[in-house]
């Protein structure tokens, strides 16, 4: 490896948590990603193949490019960010896309810890999975640990606000709103999530409260409008409404690969795109698929 090139690729781990708030991206500044690195060599020990850094670039590129048609076709002058859902893919997958200039990765608690310790420190990590009050602890151990997308109900809350007691600023969270009404997805029901979002801000001083996040049920896909999208997007009306006292933005996080451009259209800042991306996940023992 030349220097130029080695130079382009250690990334420093920070040994404290580190931040950044959410800043619509502008036409100049899309889909939150870095600048590429000049080589898919990697120095801190995660052995990256060029031809696979070449697919995911390809599909990478068709993805934004959708994100980009969706914008314009809605006639919005802002762009999403887009969150690589890279749940059961190696860690040379993420170093691929990382390679590639893209630093928003989405994944579950039994996977993220150990991917982080191996992966840039300047990676975004969205924790997406279902969250358990017994791996909080695991999940802020994680340094550049970006937002927990699931939140879903106050004793949550209150367990990742404990587990984050050493940090000395507050984590960025959404709080997970099941619109479907099905089972099978976690979430606060929508009549429940003021009451909730009341609490992370009134009572969670770890946490910052930067948005809400729903999974669409799949006979919704094609719909447009999408009446899971619309529900998040009443639900976050309310939740403003609510506190318009306060300074507070929301975010919303919806859209996955089979319905991100109507997520877009509906005011997503915020799609999890993985299969288009990474592949098909492989689930041991059938396990239930998530964004």
């Amino acid at each position: 490896m030349n220097r130029a090139v080695s130079k382009a690729a250690r990334i420093p781990r920070s040994p404290t948590p580190t931040y950044s708030s959410y800043t619509p991206h502008t036409s100049q500044r899309h889909f939150a990603s870095r600048r590429p690195m000049d080589s898919p060599q990697s120095d801190i020990g995660v052995q990256v193949d060029q031809a696979r850094v070449s697919e995911i670039s390809a599909n990478l590129h068709a993805i934004k490019a959708r994100i980009e048609s969706a914008c314009l076709k809605a006639s919005l002058d802002t762009r999403p960010r887009l969150v690589a859902v890279s749940k059961t893919k190696p860690v040379a997958d993420i170093m691929a896309a990382y390679t590639c200039g893209h630093c928003h990765f989405g994944e579950n608690v039994s996977e993220l810890h150990d991917k982080a310790a191996h992966l840039p420190g300047d990676i975004k990590w969205h924790f997406i999975g279902h969250l358990q009050s017994n791996k909080c602890k695991v999940l802020a151990s994680i340094p550049n640990l970006h937002v927990v997308e699931t939140i879903d109900g106050i004793k949550k809350a209150d367990a990742m606000n404990k587990a984050l007691a050493a940090w000395t600023r507050p984590l960025r969270v959404f709080v997970q709103v099941n619109t479907s009404g099905e089972s099978s997805k976690g979430g606060v029901e929508p009549h429940d999530l003021l009451a909730v979002a009341t609490h992370v801000l009134d009572k969670c001083p770890k946490l910052k409260l930067a948005g809400l996040m729903t999974i669409g049920a799949p006979e919704n896909g094609d719909k447009d409008p999408n009446p899971d999208f619309m529900t998040l997007q009443s639900c976050r009306d309310t939740v403003l409404e609510s506190h318009k006292d306060r300074s507070l933005s929301l975010e919303l996080s919806m859209g996955m690969s089979d319905d991100f451009e109507n997520a877009i259209k509906a005011g997503s800042t915020n799609v999890r795109v993985g299969s288009k991306i990474f592949g098909a996940r492989q689930y041991p023992n059938k396990q239930q698929q998530t964004p």
